[in-house]
């Protein structure tokens, strides 16, 4: 398929710089893959949405204050610098905008600094020399990182904002944005509907987002994501499908951790790894029957993961419904549920 087809015309005024408050009251618009039809419902609508026996699947990876802003030296030039991976002996690896060479240094405020350990087209990273380990001092330091569209520096505020009620294992560097839209009331709400919830971790980073660049999608490669589906939640997936119910995905990082485990001879088992798996149409869903998502940026492989499963043609009507009722695009923004 060629990339232009997962384009679309788009408001930019849509763009979301905060989320709803309370999470649950976030417009959620409704796409029966069945028929097409359309619904405009809210997210707190979920329990009447769903069935007793239905499972959801969330991702429970936890977003790291992963922005640091530090200084370039010996210039003193200021540099935002994303730490990304946490590569073992204090070596993270980073991105960094600019011209930097190995053995460069990088002062931060808290008494701090790192040195340019690797530069190329590989990636960088760096060694940290800190009074306290980087994941601490990050955690006191450092800020959320907002996806770049966020035209806005990150506030206190989003410290509890980009955080998802099942946030629980931190290495995330952006988060799994579908999850934001649940609380704790509502998953009261749900369970005393009989729907079930299971848990997977995918650390989003970089090759969520990473480019297509390519004109013919089947030639874009994924970046590495680890990834954990536990036996626990295999065990509760299989129990679903056994007794007739839906596997219902909260977010795209769900299906690819899912997916990425039912690749192995045999179907879905137990999985710890590195996924780099690019779901695009003519994917065949192993494990997800239905899936809760935000709406994505075009050209991207998240729009691409969700027309895989809904149809190109039906993503088309369902981002023309959403722009023409002005619904909230991207991270902070409303979500759709395809059933």
């Amino acid at each position: 398929m060629n990339l232009s087809e997962f384009d679309f015309p788009f408001d930019p005024t849509l763009i979301a710089s905060e989320p709803v408050l309370p999470r649950h009251a976030a417009r959620l618009l409704c796409l029966d893959s069945q028929t097409g039809n359309l619904s405009n419902r809210r997210v707190a609508d979920l329990p009447e949405l769903l069935a007793p026996g239905d499972l959801l699947v969330v991702n429970d990876t936890k977003v790291m204050a992963a922005r640091l802003s530090g200084r370039k030296q010996p210039t003193g030039t200021v540099v935002d610098v994303l730490f990304v991976k946490d590569c073992g002996d204090a070596v993270w690896e980073v991105m960094l905008k600019g011209h930097f060479r190995v053995g460069q240094a990088i002062l931060f405020e808290g008494d701090a600094s790192a040195t340019v350990v690797q530069r190329d087209e590989h990636g960088t990273k760096i060694k940290v020399a800190s009074s306290v380990p980087v994941v601490e001092f990050l955690r006191t330091h450092g800020c959320m990182p907002l996806p770049p569209y966020i035209k806005r520096s990150a506030q206190p505020e989003d410290h509890v904002w980009y955080q998802t009620c099942f946030a629980d294992r931190e290495g995330a560097i952006a988060a799994p944005t579908a999850g934001l839209h649940f609380t704790p009331e509502l998953m009261a709400r749900l369970r005393d509907r009989g729907v079930e919830t299971a848990a997977v971790t995918l650390h989003v980073g970089p090759g969520t987002f990473k480019p297509v660049v390519v004109e013919r999608i089947e030639e874009h490669q994924m970046g590495t994501e680890w990834f954990d589906v536990s036996e626990r939640t295999v065990e509760a997936i299989l129990k679903t499908k056994r007794a007739g119910g839906r596997v219902i995905a909260i977010g795209t990082t769900a299906v690819r951790a899912l997916e990425s485990a039912a690749q192995q001879a045999g179907g879905l088992q137990p999985t710890v790894g590195e996924s780099r798996l690019f779901i695009s149409p003519g994917f065949r869903f192993n494990v997800v029957d239905a899936l809760m998502t935000n709406f994505h940026l075009p050209r991207t492989t998240l729009l691409m993961l969700v027309s895989a499963l809904a149809g190109v043609d039906m993503m088309r009507k369902a981002y023309a419904e959403a722009v023409e009722q002005r619904y909230r695009f991207y991270s902070y923004g409303d979500a759709m549920l395809i059933l």
